[in-house]
């Protein structure tokens, strides 16, 4: 009993905020998440509306995610998650889809982003160690991300995903350090959470196991790491395949069809896609677009999507983000956590930019990947702690970054609440 006490204790740690900075860090963000996602819930009706069941904004799916998990072929398990989040909102809200029902979907949103944020803030005081004061402006800095500030309010496969993913970032940083690892359950507890949310994202699980202290120097070890996996791996798969009723063919057919579907866009240049959508998209907000669509079943409405960057001040914006971060790879070449991220980070540019599944809206994948940008700047700071001058630069560029990022991203909510108060009322 006292085990599983202390392995209990050990995940609370682990999730929630363990010291006076974090839950000031978890107070901070909920209560600004938590404002925008209430007054968005309880004054229109774009969080749900069950009359539409996708694209009512930036191409999310809410409706259709939240009653069906979504496709299976990409959200293989995301089916039984969204039926629990479903029947706990209806429990609160009285089995109804009213302003309640929306008020709690938009607080699971708020709560989840909010650990997320909290998940890199640990990172950054525990695993890179830095000091205070620049754990804190990279958080900031971080909250502020289009992604996170859409997901804050958002029911998607892509709220959970980003905080699973962050918290198993962490979890495998904390094992590495300590040089212990990855246990088969929570290789199989990742699987299931983050593969079962979105199958691609399933590699990225096992990234960390590779490296493991002395992994290729001993047969031992790696016949332990191949059969970890496999018991993860074989796991998952009898879930998969139990969800489709073992008629894997499926799998193939829906997975071409929908790889057909979302990467044959030729309308936007593909350079200007890949550096408005899948880098800068998911952390500065472009302009928007504003569409007409129905749900094929006669009833029509507006949607709204995000346009190309249209001056060049975003551009310089992305280009600097891409430049330290890639200078944080560069330094930090040698470094296991930063190779981690980094190979995680590719899998989707990989995925998005060269396959372009999805590129012409990537902005929406952000809670794959997003997470990347501060885990990297912070190595960045770590690699010139010793400089003085260097750390003073580096700061002044994230002061900028931070001030021109609020200031858009405060400009383009405001018009999305202009979009919402004209057709969401």
């Amino acid at each position: 009993m006292s085990l599983i006490k202390t392995k209990f204790i050990h995940f609370f740690r682990l999730v929630f905020p363990s010291s006076y900075t974090e839950l000031a860090v978890f107070l901070f963000f909920i209560t600004c998440y938590g404002i925008l996602g209430s007054y968005i819930a309880v004054h229109y009706r774009i969080i749900f509306d069950s009359r539409i069941p996708w694209d009512a904004y930036f191409s999310f799916d809410n409706k259709s995610i939240l009653m069906t998990g979504g496709s299976f072929e990409r959200h293989p398990l995301s089916y039984y998650f969204f039926n629990w989040i479903r029947e706990f909102c209806l429990f609160i809200s009285g089995g109804k889809m009213d302003v309640n029902f929306r008020l709690t979907l938009a607080w699971l949103s708020n709560i989840i982003i909010t650990l997320n944020i909290v998940q890199i803030f640990k990172y950054l005081k525990n695993i890179i160690r830095l000091p205070l004061f620049y754990s804190l402006l990279i958080t900031l800095f971080f909250g502020i991300f289009s992604t996170n500030i859409i997901l804050s309010f958002t029911p998607e496969n892509f709220t959970y995903t980003l905080f699973f993913l962050s918290l198993y970032n962490y979890y495998a940083a904390i094992k590495l350090k300590r040089e212990q690892k990855i246990p088969a359950g929570a290789l199989s507890m990742a699987s299931i959470t983050i593969g079962g949310l979105t199958v691609t994202n399933i590699v990225k699980v096992f990234i960390p196991v590779l490296f493991e202290k002395e992994l290729f120097k001993d047969w031992k070890k790696i016949a332990s790491a191949i059969l970890r996996g496999s018991i993860a791996i074989i796991i998952y798969a009898l879930l998969y395949l139990n969800r489709i009723d073992f008629k894997y063919q499926n799998i193939f057919s829906k997975t071409n069809q929908q790889y057909e579907k979302f990467s044959n866009v030729e309308s936007m240049p593909t350079w200007d896609m890949i550096i408005s959508f899948f880098f800068g998209g998911n952390i500065l907000f472009p302009s928007f677009i504003i569409s007409d669509k129905h749900n094929m079943k006669g009833f029509h409405f507006k949607a709204l999507y995000m346009d190309l960057y249209s001056s060049v001040f975003p551009y310089i914006f992305v280009s600097v983000i891409l430049l330290l971060v890639s200078w944080s790879y560069i330094k930090n070449f040698k470094n296991k956590w930063v190779q981690i991220i980094a190979i995680s980070f590719f899998i989707d540019i990989i995925i998005h930019c060269i396959m372009r599944f999805g590129l012409h809206t990537s902005y929406i994948y952000g809670g794959h990947f997003v997470f990347v940008y501060p885990i990297l700047i912070g190595w960045l700071f770590y690699t010139y702690r010793s400089s003085s001058k260097m750390t003073a630069f580096l700061t002044l560029t994230v002061s900028i970054l931070f001030v021109y990022l609020l200031s858009n991203n405060i400009t383009r909510m405001s018009e999305f609440f202009w979009f919402l108060e004209t057709y969401y009322q």
